[in-house]
């Protein structure tokens, strides 16, 4: 973004340290989409309704959660005094986000599910923009037009919007429209609070509105086997989210937006492997663009304002 020049004193220590402080966040932010992207793989599997498999990503997730956060940094409630209502609303959102998406993925393939299920890509860095109230630089502009193109490029044979998929897609993007109010809302929740415990209580907020979705569809709630669930609240709740969540306090939107795109391109791969949704050449294209974009974000990425939660904490 163009800002005022700081002090030359202060812009060469921040030029010194700054992609070695971001090293952390942002191989936790690649590591945190590559756990997400298995997310679809394991909702077809599940042997419950697309709905309550989000219900038992969350409630399965929360034991885990809340038991790292108590024994790594005691009281989870702990700074989070004034943001009940944040916290609250963030749940239903990601519930809402949980419940189109889950629905979306099994009347579409999963490559474009998780495309448009990640549609923040271009949403999240835009609202950071508007925020700081400045344009991007000319290498994030050229990076988030790569993605964009990648991101067009991935939807590969199915961009002709066939009936097969049409409402699939458009549940996909509902919930990838969601999925930038959470980012939202927990990016604020992240100002005052450690990742793990905002995301710990969350979940705990997003489980019973799931319940009463899956309920309301007349969904099988409960599993016969319960390996896929269990693998799904660990690989997507727990280490996906977690990692994210922890990124999302340290790394720019613009950096966290593109980086979604990973998800896409490895759920694509899945889909081809397991369900045979083969993959073209626009589509490896696709993932050769978004890997440049990463390549040029990553190259600019500057930490945020630390967060008063892990100075205390240390996480």
């Amino acid at each position: 973004m163009h800002e005022h020049a700081p002090p030359k004193k202060t812009a060469h220590r921040q030029s010194s340290v700054g992609p070695r402080s971001t090293a952390l966040p942002f191989a936790a932010l690649i590591a945190g989409n590559v756990a997400l992207a298995f997310g679809p793989w394991f909702v077809r599997a599940a042997d419950v309704g697309p709905v309550a498999a989000g219900f038992w990503r969350l409630a399965l997730g929360v034991p885990f959660l809340f038991a790292i956060v108590v024994a790594t940094q005691g009281n989870p409630l702990r700074n989070a005094r004034g943001l009940g209502w944040t916290l609250a609303i963030a749940g239903v959102v990601f519930a809402g986000d949980l419940a189109s998406w889950h629905l979306g993925i099994l009347q579409t393939t999963l490559a474009n599910a998780t495309l448009f299920g990640n549609s923040a890509i271009l949403m999240f860095p835009i609202w950071g923009f508007l925020v700081a109230h400045a344009w991007p630089t000319r290498q994030q502009g050229v990076a988030l037009g790569l993605a964009a193109i990648g991101a067009a490029l991935l939807l590969g044979r199915s961009y002709s919007l066939s009936p097969d998929h049409l409402a699939g897609d458009l549940l996909s993007l509902l919930a990838g429209t969601l999925y930038t109010v959470y980012f939202i809302l927990m990016g604020r929740a992240r100002e005052a609070m450690s990742p793990l415990a905002s995301l710990a209580l969350v979940s705990l907020a997003g489980a019973l509105p799931l319940l009463g979705f899956a309920w309301a569809l007349g969904e099988p709630i409960w599993p016969q086997q319960w390996g896929v669930l269990i693998g799904l609240a660990l690989a997507s709740q727990v280490v996906g989210q977690g990692l994210m969540i922890y990124a999302l306090g340290h790394l720019s939107p613009l950096v966290v937006g593109i980086a979604l795109l990973l998800q896409p391109v490895i759920a694509g791969t899945v889909g081809w492997i397991v369900y045979d949704e083969r993959l073209g050449a626009p589509d490896f294209l696709g993932a050769l663009l978004v890997a440049i974009a990463l390549v040029l974000v990553r190259r600019e990425a500057k930490p945020v304002a630390s967060v008063p939660q892990e100075a205390k904490t240390g996480t």
